[in-house]
């Protein structure tokens, strides 16, 4: 049996050479310090192959259409059997591959992998990063829930926002100049073949540069990157210490692949699939949307943040990031790699993970948030509306009635997007009151053209009677503006 087995292997591999092809992956030998630190890659490969295979089965089912896609996945949850379970492995999966991403460039970045020879290997790592981002994001907009809806609108008003080509990349994302069924039908063609062909075309020169280039060994203090001598060094201590990747090292990745698989299924089975939440509808304003975790960090800034500031990080901040990523090996290719040596390396990443780590916690918690249905659900103190005149107590139904409750509060109570009002008198004098209100300022929107006359003097008249008993009403023009310019 075994010779018979042989003499097959043999003929389909003097056919094939599949067995010459892949054994220099298996034989290349690697540092024999390379241990735990050096498993988040496969990791990253793993999941990016559970969602082609789990995305190929829902492919199947799923109908890209704006019209049937929210009841298409229901029917999935629901009618399929198990197949909320295998939304859930492909969503958790997504999810997973983002973090892996995220700490094994955190790893190489720490290490100075990608410092000579590995320039190329590093800049292949940071395309694949964009794509797995990429990924993430339209397979949100695959749910076509609440969520996928206005997470399509906040990206298509960044975009938007761009200078020259905003309105022709927003037309050419959306299909138009609103979200509608060109919308999905786009997007499930980048998540589908777009975005997952050129992360396998990535995937295979990153894994071409790791063979030609090798895998760095752990950087200890004192150990210098010299471009004319690496090389060479590298090669002679892998003959004489390094391990073959198969079967040596390879055994702490496949325990490593095995414990992150069981998470995973335990994961999907005891939390399930990511929505579908609400069913999207476009006039509706009573939504509390939320962008997955990998960008919730975005969801924060715009919340907390004023259009112009916004403008500075998503359109030229992000930008030059990424191409700070993309130079940062051919800025600093050589010298020491040990951590212990590159300080400003190390306090650079605790200052941006520790920044991410806090706007994704602000973006859980809706800060500065409006509140939809104040103007309706929340009355005005009545303690607010003792002893006034008619006109003022026409201005507290304005008040109400345009919605202002919704963002702002009285006495703690309603929408915190901007600021509190009861005490707005002691910031703003009844002039300054009329001109924020006709023509805004910050992130507040203009109502210049939404009230009449009378009805602006008197949301005026009575702005002006909140103030605390104790203390006089603003009269100057100096009057302090900050936090109305900071209006949220």
């Amino acid at each position: 049996m075994l010779k018979s087995i042989g003499k097959l292997v043999d003929w389909f591999e003097e056919r094939s050479g599949v067995i010459a092809m892949v054994r220099p992956m298996m034989d290349h030998h690697v540092p024999r310090d390379a241990k735990w630190f050096y498993v988040f890659g496969s990791a990253t490969l793993m999941f990016f192959t559970i969602q082609i295979l789990t995305g190929i089965c829902l492919a199947l089912v799923y109908t890209p259409d704006a019209g049937s896609a929210w009841q298409n996945l229901v029917y999935i949850n629901e009618q399929v059997p198990f197949g909320w379970w295998l939304r859930a492995i492909h969503g958790w999966a997504a999810s997973a591959m983002v973090m892996m991403m995220i700490l094994h460039m955190t790893q190489v970045f720490l290490h100075g992998t990608y410092k000579y020879p590995r320039e190329l290997t590093w800049c292949v790592g940071v395309l694949l990063f964009v794509c797995t981002l990429a990924l993430a994001f339209t397979g949100q907009v695959m749910r076509w829930d609440t969520d996928a809806y206005w997470g399509i609108g906040i990206g298509a008003a960044i975009m938007g926002r761009i200078p020259f080509v905003g309105e022709w990349l927003t037309h050419l994302v959306l299909g138009g100049p609103i979200i509608g069924g060109e919308t999905l039908a786009r997007f499930f063609a980048l998540h589908v073949f777009v975005l997952p062909g050129v992360t396998i075309g990535l995937i295979g020169l990153h894994l071409m540069l790791v063979l030609k280039n090798g895998i760095s060994e752990m950087p200890k203090p004192g150990a210098i990157v010299d471009k004319r001598t690496y090389r060479k060094a590298y090669e002679a201590r892998m003959k004489s210490k390094g391990e073959p990747f198969f079967p040596d090292a390879a055994q702490r990745d496949m325990v490593f692949l095995g414990v992150m698989l069981i998470v995973l299924i335990g994961m999907s089975a005891w939390f399930g699939p990511f929505g579908p939440n609400e069913q999207p509808i476009p006039t509706s304003i009573e939504v509390n949307p939320r962008p997955d975790f990998a960008f919730l960090w975005i969801f924060a800034v715009l919340a907390l943040l004023t259009p112009q500031v916004e403008d500075f990080l998503l359109i030229t901040a992000m930008p030059v990031a990424l191409i700070f990523l993309l130079a940062l090996p051919f800025i600093s290719n050589q010298g020491e790699r040990a951590p212990s040596r590159r300080p400003f390396a190390v306090m650079a990443l605790v200052i941006i993970f520790t920044s991410l780590t806090v706007l994704s916690v602000l973006g859980v918690q809706s800060p500065w948030s409006p509140k939809m249905d104040a103007w309706s659900s929340d009355s005005t103190p009545p303690d607010l509306l003792v002893n006034r005149t008619p006109l003022e107590m026409a201005g507290a139904v304005v008040l109400q009635n345009a919605q202002c409750r919704n963002c702002h509060a009285l006495n703690g109570i309603g929408g915190q997007r901007g600021p509190d009002l009861t005490d707005v008198a002691t910031r703003l004098s009844p002039g300054q009151l009329v001109r924020q209100v006709q023509q805004g300022g910050g992130n507040m929107p203009a109502y210049g053209k939404s009230l009449t006359a009378s009805e602006t003097a008197a949301l005026v008249a009575f702005l002006s009677t909140l103030h605390p008993p104790n203390e006089s009403p603003a009269s100057i023009p100096g009057a302090e503006l900050e936090d109305f310019k900071n209006y949220r």
